[in-house]
């Protein structure tokens, strides 16, 4: 049997999305978690972001070492990966100082500029071709996150950007796993991006409190529910992007991008039964235009990945 009659028989695109599918929906979950804990639980987002990696690895390391052993660290580009990780404590810092102050579904759905700023850096830093349709898509794109960012904006004033920078970092965080290609195995970076989230947590937690920033206070659980719930956030940051990684692995990126956009709907229930929280008409409107313009784009790279097949 050929390599290439190997690779397709490990596809199985119906599985793929139905994990994808699952994870979109879980890992909204991890947010809402973190919003409880600075609401109610009065723990700083810094703080909340630490645990958030540190718990990762206490929740995951056990089982790759069992399964994959010490080579779950063996890294061939450790320092790219460490910084990938610094990037994705970061943007999760920035997300979750947002959902402190702003409603799940805003963060989301401002968020969702993400796919337009990764395809403007690979555009103007891999060369990738990017035609006049797909740039009025990220235009209108973005046009669709400022009807959502201007009503939060005259209320939280700066902190409404948030998402839109951490939109940024995570989109440099995703750039970078294209400049790292498969030099290490996804569960290597992963594990490796885990570590240098926490190292850079752990850096900033200290600089943050030491510069008396509120946003940055060090504490403790509060109570043992907190104590679970962050074991719960640890769980959901580690094992549902290892389902992302599983669904990458049994379908194609094109098939399972459109998917992503189920995190906004399920940030929308959360918001409003946990916190009573619910987009008004304009938002609505700016979600449904930022959706419409990333699955176009997507649509869009779908065209032209199968046009040059046939070239």
């Amino acid at each position: 049997m050929s390599h290439t009659a190997a690779a397709s028989t490990s596809q199985n695109p119906l599985q793929g999305m139905l994990i994808m599918a699952g994870a979109m929906v879980i890992l909204p979950t991890m947010d809402a978690i973190a919003k409880y804990m600075a609401t109610f639980e009065a723990m700083s987002p810094g703080q909340i972001t630490f645990y958030r990696f540190f718990f990762q690895l206490v929740c995951t390391l056990p089982l790759l070492f069992a399964v994959f052993g010490l080579s779950a660290l063996s890294a061939k580009r450790p320092w790219m990966n460490l910084l990938r990780g610094a990037l994705h404590g970061a943007a999760s810092l920035l997300f979750f100082v947002a959902v402190k102050y702003m409603p799940l579904a805003d963060v989301f759905a401002i968020y969702f500029v993400e796919p337009f700023i990764l395809t403007a850096l690979s555009a103007v830093f891999l060369g990738d071709r990017v035609g006049w349709r797909r740039w009025t898509a990220i235009v209108v794109g973005f046009g669709g996150a400022m009807i959502v960012i201007q009503p939060s904006f005259e209320i939280f004033g700066l902190k409404a950007l948030l998402p839109v920078a951490c939109a940024f970092l995570f989109a440099l965080y995703l750039f970078l796993n294209r400049a790292v290609g498969e030099a290490d195995t996804p569960l290597t970076m992963q594990t490796m991006a885990g570590i240098g989230g926490t190292l850079f947590m752990s850096v900033a937690l200290l600089a943050g409190n030491g510069l008396g920033e509120p946003n940055f206070q060090i504490s403790l659980p509060g109570s043992w529910l907190g104590l679970v719930l962050l074991l719960i956030l640890g769980s959901i940051s580690g094992y549902a992007h290892l389902m992302v990684v599983k669904a990458f692995r049994l379908a194609p990126l094109s098939l399972l991008a459109p998917f992503q956009y189920f995190e906004i709907i399920s940030a929308t229930v959360l918001g409003y039964a946990l916190f009573g929280d619910f987009p008004n008409a304009s938002k609505w409107l700016g979600i449904l235009i930022i959706v419409a313009s990333g699955l176009f784009i997507i649509w869009r790279e779908r065209l032209n990945a199968r046009s040059a097949e046939f070239e």
